[in-house]
């Protein structure tokens, strides 16, 4: 399984699903992370948390706990 955290900066790519339960879940669902959506990963941090991806048009940052439950191909 290919997660949001091993997607290369620069490259783009489209949620699969999301593996997490509850309050998490529905946060990044809220955030505009749901099946089909396509992102592009424009900058990771010198530690690799947080990542900063573009969706929907606008800049989100998650931690790499949030990267880890977002299935991607």
């Amino acid at each position: 399984m290919k997660t949001l955290g091993d997607v290369k900066v620069g490259d783009t790519a489209t949620i699969v699903k999301l593996h997490g339960e509850g309050a998490l879940r529905r946060h990044l669902m809220d955030l505009g992370l749901i099946k089909g959506t396509q992102f592009k990963v424009v900058k990771v941090a010198p530690l690799g948390d947080p990542v900063q991806i573009t969706v929907r048009g606008y800049e989100l940052s998650i931690r790499k706990e949030e990267a880890a439950i977002v299935e991607v191909r």
